[in-house]
């Protein structure tokens, strides 16, 4: 159609404007019938609504006492559900992007930022899917090695460039190899980070895993082999990901769970979506 430019290739160049760190200025085309540009970008753009855990269905994390980000490692439900989380970002496969949509299955992204550069475009393309981009910070050292200067620039750089460019600040944080210690903790929380989310077991997969070998899964409690309800899995973004998380989808399935969203487990006050407890929202 001579004139006017087709939807499709107005949100595809919107998009790649916000991937470049830019937000675009949008203004509605005159004419036509159907959505207008602002509606259809919009629906692109928006976040993916995952579905909400029913009502005294789970127990929330409690803040920290001592006012720093908790630590996470585990959600209390009685619902049969697990939470999927992949970390780091140094592979890209599309097809991967591809069952993630299809499957409409809610994940969440700790992104080493370093891996942006170059590939912004692909975690994009996730964050669309419906995977919340969350901090793992920027080179992905041992933080508990690190003085409080370097365990900042870790954390508060890693949230700066996922801010710029993504449009949201990250406000849950895993540090790599599960390694921190207190100053990890108030660094974390200086950089606006609302709590600390570990795992309580991890799918080995695309590599081998102490006594379950390669494309193993192993529980951090050893509590048997299987899953329990509110487990925190680790994954990681590595060659052949579509193929590997087909088969956990699989095992989930198969022991009568589903892929549930972390983040409408976690209160408001820790870095998600559930309310918070009275207590809690006062503070």
């Amino acid at each position: 159609m001579r004139g006017k430019t087709p939807v499709f290739a107005i949100v595809a160049a919107c998009v790649l404007g916000v991937g470049a760190g830019g937000w675009p200025v949008l203004r509605d085309q005159a004419g036509g019938s159907g959505p207008n540009v602002r509606g259809q970008l919009a629906s692109v753009l928006a976040d993916q609504q995952w579905e909400t855990p029913k009502p005294g269905s789970f127990t929330p994390p409690s803040p920290s006492p001592d006012g720093l980000p908790p630590v996470i490692n585990h959600i209390g439900t009685q619902e049969r559900v697990v939470f999927l989380t992949i970390d780091d970002g140094y592979t890209y496969d599309a097809e991967f992007v591809n069952l993630v949509r299809k499957e409409k299955v809610p994940i969440l992204t700790f992104l080493t930022s370093t891996y942006i550069k170059g590939e912004g475009q692909y975690f994009w393309a996730m964050r669309n899917a419906g995977s919340q981009m969350e901090n793992h910070t920027v080179t992905h050292p041992n933080m508990a090695t690190l003085g409080a200067d370097g365990q900042k620039r870790e954390i508060c750089n890693s949230s700066d460039a996922i801010t710029a460019q993504y449009g949201r600040r990250p406000q849950i944080f895993r540090p790599p190899f599960g390694s921190f210690n207190q100053t990890t903790r108030q660094v974390a929380r200086d950089c606006g980070i609302k709590s600390i989310l570990l795992w309580s077991a991890e799918f080995y997969n695309g590599t081998s895993g102490p006594g379950v070998g390669f494309n193993g899964f192993a529980r951090g409690d050893g509590a048997g082999k299987g899953f329990k309800p509110g487990d925190i899995i680790l994954m990681h973004y590595r060659k052949g990901l579509a193929q590997q998380f087909q088969m956990i989808l699989g095992w989930i399935r198969t022991q009568g769970f589903r892929p549930a969203a972390v983040q409408n487990y976690l209160p408001k006050s820790l870095g998600g979506n559930a309310p918070d407890a009275p207590s809690a929202a006062k503070s």
